[in-house]
């Protein structure tokens, strides 16, 4: 048994303590970053306690409280008994749905605590059960689709439509997040998931608000798995519902990720090629409070990509920056390298060569760590284009040469293609025109290859029908490299508009 308090709480009893946290400040209109700054301690450390992930002992909680305006002695005299109350009343067994708490749940403490205190931990209690329910219904989920999984949609449907108990907004968001993870290899699964959690959502019992944010939720989804599988009317049309759904929807304990709905539809919108409308949605996730660092770490990812695409490359290397120090925390080798070499490409599109140099050494020790020969390849490509920047073209034709057949050898077509107009660049400015019909003729294969958009495949097109006639220009070169770097975030980009 551990003593009766806040100081050395277990996982139940340290959750409580920042959820106490959090409603505290909430009720005071408080932000993070106030808070921080009145008590004197960081607000990523403010985060940490509410989130759960650092431990918050009695002392450091009666110095937040008191920087909210509240008497620490009273909230101390009042949780202590609370807490014991809470624990009594967790036994109790709970049928009903999480939704927002009931005055009646809080039964326990009606007569027990101080006037000034009472509503607020009535409201506490109630979130506590709340969020019991939750876990519970979370746990159950889990079970329930490790026997369901392996039957068809068709047959599970049945199922759930003969057991009202079983149709639980916790199976809903199980269901959307296994759709996420087939979409990135098995479409009609995902979409088949999606299409499963959101009949379970339209089913599902408790407050109107409530199933309407788990609707709105579900369609997100639905939105994502349309995407991938290229029906992208129904995805604009799936993500549309979903914002009405959630607008008008609530969802009191924050159990369901607002991030999540607004990440996803960043990248639908990114797919289009509206890429201020998905940088504006991952604005607002990244605003979201509580983000935890593997979430940030990828929408920071995100961000660098679309701003990479409006031609934003200062911006998009803060956004890679921030993500590589989040990444370096946890010693992700391959994701760190990618990171550094995404900055390095976007300081080359800014024209600060010097600082590609600079960064190139690492770059590569990251890469020969790990020993990956692809890894290697880019770095060689990094190093060529480099080399031609700065006048030591033999070393260029020899990198940008490897690196073409590297990539062909491996049968990454959009790599190679790029590569190959790189190469031509060099030829044509040493008026190797020979060599440049040459280097077109070995294109051929791109054209039956798979990843390249068709409009990609049009500039393509006419690179090697210029070259065949001795018509490709220095300029025109030029200009289609420039293409082909920015088609690669904007399939639906034309040359003719660049």
């Amino acid at each position: 048994m551990t003593k009766r308090g806040i100081q050395k709480p277990g996982p139940y009893r340290s959750s409580f303590s920042c959820r106490v946290l959090r409603i505290l400040r909430a009720d005071t209109d408080s932000t993070q970053f106030g808070l921080a700054a009145a008590a004197g301690i960081p607000s990523k450390v403010l985060s940490d306690y509410e989130n759960g992930r650092k431990e918050l002992s009695e002392e450091r909680l009666a110095t937040l409280l008191t920087a909210l305006g509240y008497s620490s002695a009273d909230i101390f005299t009042d949780t202590r008994d609370f807490l014991a109350r809470v624990d009594a009343a967790r036994e109790e067994p709970v049928a009903r749905p999480a939704v927002e708490p009931r005055r009646e749940e809080a039964g326990p403490l009606n007569g027990f605590v101080s006037e000034k205190t009472g509503e607020l931990l009535r409201v506490l209690l109630g979130t506590v059960l709340s969020w019991d329910r939750a876990v519970r219904e979370r746990d159950d989920a889990q079970g329930l689709w490790e026997r369901l999984r392996k039957q068809k949609a068709a047959e599970i449907r049945a199922l759930l439509d003969q057991r009202q108990d079983l149709r639980t907004w916790a199976l809903c968001e199980l269901l959307c997040h296994r759709s996420v993870e087939a979409a990135r290899d098995r479409a009609e699964r995902a979409v088949e998931l999606a299409e499963l959690a959101l009949w379970i959502a339209e089913r599902i019992s408790g407050e109107e608000t409530w199933c309407r944010r788990v609707q709105g939720f579900a369609w997100a989804h639905l939105g994502n798995a349309r995407r991938v599988h290229g029906d992208l009317s129904g995805a604009d049309q799936a993500f549309r519902k979903a914002r009405k759904l959630w607008k008008r929807g609530s969802d009191p304990l924050n159990l369901l990720a607002r991030t999540r709905i607004l990440d996803l539809e960043a990248t639908f919108r990114r797919e289009q090629g509206r890429f201020r409308d998905a940088l504006m949605l991952l604005d607002r996730a990244l605003a979201v409070e509580g983000v935890g660092e593997d979430l940030r770490k990828h929408l920071l990812i995100s961000k660098a990509t679309v701003l990479e695409a409006l031609g934003n490359f200062g911006r998009a290397i803060d956004a890679l920056s921030e993500a590589a120090l989040l990444v370096a925390k946890t010693g992700e080798a391959r994701l760190l390298f990618t990171l550094r070499f995404n900055m390095a490409v976007n300081y080359g599109l800014l024209g600060h060569y010097a600082a590609v140099e600079a960064m190139l050494p690492k770059i590569r020790r990251l890469a020969a760590a790990r020993g990956d020969e692809l890894d290697l390849l880019r770095v060689r490509w990094l190093e060529g284009r480099t080399a031609a920047v700065h006048g030591r073209r033999r070393e260029a034709v020899e990198a940008l040469s490897r690196v073409r057949e590297g990539f062909a050898a491996r049968e990454i077509a959009y790599d190679a293609a790029l590569a190959s107009l790189e190469l031509a660049v060099l030829y044509l400015e040493d008026r190797r025109t020979a060599d440049v019909r040459l280097l077109a003729r070995q294109m051929v294969w791109i054209f039956r290859a798979q990843g390249i958009h068709r409009e990609a495949l049009a500039a393509l097109k006419l690179f090697c029908e210029a070259a065949e006639k001795s018509s490709l220009t220095l300029d025109l070169a030029r200009r289609l490299v420039r293409y082909l770097h920015r088609a690669q975030s904007d399939p639906r980009l034309r040359f003719e508009d660049v």
